[in-house]
């Protein structure tokens, strides 16, 4: 598909359609109360984002000569980072905006969607660019809506589930884990940048280029519950020599002992998890989550293993199709999301790999940093990628609340090494 079919206004109009509806369903189920909490300075309330996507269209597609905002000092409320378009406020300060209220911010919405699809038809070519990326964008929104309202919901001792009722789990057995070997060489990773690309990438992703790969094995499916539980019983959280120095220092500051969302069982009873269907028993043949890149990589060493680049990665997947455990883009189909990692299947493809495509982000042992030839976009939206590329480390695959036609093996996620609210885990690699 060519850049001039992606971008045609029809379709463009129908994608918009999608996305916007889909943002506001996953919302549906949540109260005004819920919306406005911020639990830690790393997520935003879910109004805040319902809002900041609207910002995005009126920011970088509508306004320009002649355009009057939809309300004065919005744009200082909803700008998330981009400080060459104005100032905004503090991010760990806005669960501290009681109003605008909800009803006040989805009427925005609907004004900024009237004034965007009224525009699309005569939008320039450089303008309805804009409004592809504003949808992408829109769609990391979507995961983090999931994400942030999980932990805000977590922080409650209720332990309130995001939707009722929950969609039923169905444990399975994990299939044993197998090694997939890989020859490596000289490969070709990346996307082709410019007008000719066939398909949306950010900018990060590009351009193609070439690197030397050892000879490497991953492996099949992700690591599990059980696996993970195994290395915490060998005292894992309490061996310094497992562990890279900022990664020790932070269990011990923050006293970690499990993953996010585990709780602990009483005496002759098992573990639980939360979820976004509230708490349940933890599924161990079920990836595990919620993991920092420090946890993942002790993991790694623990198993006599390692992470893979994510050159390695996308070798790998580089050429297969996106399925798997994703967020469905339908708003009739959330209600038969599973929202929560689920065990491999007994059968991978062919490639021998399974789950390299949802359940979980999977942290690779690469610093997000520019691949080269790599220019961040001229402007404003130059801020939205190349500005982050330090001290960040990169995640591939998607999740299980990433929308499942936001994904693409390319695509290059990425979050500082504490970091452990989004659905992160692993998968281990090793030299051959």
């Amino acid at each position: 598909m060519s850049s001039t079919i992606r971008l045609d206004p029809t379709r463009l109009a129908s994608a918009y359609a999608q996305v916007r509806s889909l943002t506001e369903a996953l919302a549906a189920p949540l109260g005004p109360e819920d919306q406005c909490v911020q639990s830690m300075p790393d997520t935003s309330p879910t109004k805040w984002h319902l809002a900041h996507t609207s910002w995005f269209f009126e920011t970088f597609v509508l306004d320009g000569p002649g355009y009057v905002r939809y309300r004065e000092g919005w744009d200082f409320l909803f700008n998330s980072y981009y400080q060459t378009v104005g100032t905004m406020h503090a991010r760990p300060r806005r669960g501290l905006l009681s109003r605008p209220t909800v009803p006040e911010i989805l009427a925005y919405r609907r004004a900024v969607d009237a004034r965007v699809v009224a525009a699309l038809p005569s939008l320039p070519a450089d303008k309805r660019a804009l409004v592809e990326l504003g949808l992408h964008h829109e769609q990391q929104h979507q995961e983090l809506i999931l994400t942030d309202i999980k932990h805000v919901l977590s922080c409650n001792p209720l332990a309130p589930a995001y939707r009722d009722p929950g969609r039923e789990a169905h444990p399975a057995e994990a299939p044993a884990l197998r090694w997939v070997e890989d020859p490596g060489g000289l490969v070709e990773l990346g996307r082709d940048q410019g007008a000719s690309a066939d398909a949306f990438g950010f900018d990060n992703e590009g351009p193609r280029h070439k690197r030397w790969l050892e000879p490497f094995a991953l492996a099949s499916r992700l690591v599990t519950c059980a696996e993970y539980l195994a290395f915490m019983n060998d005292d894992g959280y309490a061996r310094p020599e497992l562990w890279l120095s900022e990664g020790w220092d932070v269990i011990l500051r923050e006293g970690w002992r499990a993953p996010s969302y585990w709780r602990p069982p009483e005496p002759g009873e098992a573990w639980t998890v939360f979820t976004l269907d509230g708490v349940r028993e933890l599924d161990l043949a079920a990836p595990v989550c919620h993991l920092s890149y420090y946890e993942a990589d002790a993991f790694a060493r623990w198993s006599g293993a390692r992470l893979p680049s994510e050159a390695e990665w996308e070798q790998v997947a580089g050429e297969l199709e996106v399925a798997g455990n994703l967020l469905p883009t339908s708003p009739k189909a959330l209600a038969r999301a599973s929202l929560h990692p689920e065990a491999a299947r007994a059968s991978a493809d062919s490639s021998g790999l399974a789950q390299l495509f949802g359940d979980v982000w999977e942290w690779t042992a690469s610093p997000y940093s520019p691949y080269p030839g790599y220019r961040p976009p001229p402007g404003a939206v130059g801020e939205y990628n190349g500005k982050f590329m330090c001290n960040q480390m990169v995640l591939r695959g998607g999740s299980c609340a990433t929308p499942a036609n936001h994904v693409r093996p390319g695509y290059r996620n990425f979050f500082a090494a504490p970091s452990r609210w989004q659905f992160s885990g692993l998968r281990l690699a090793k030299d051959l």
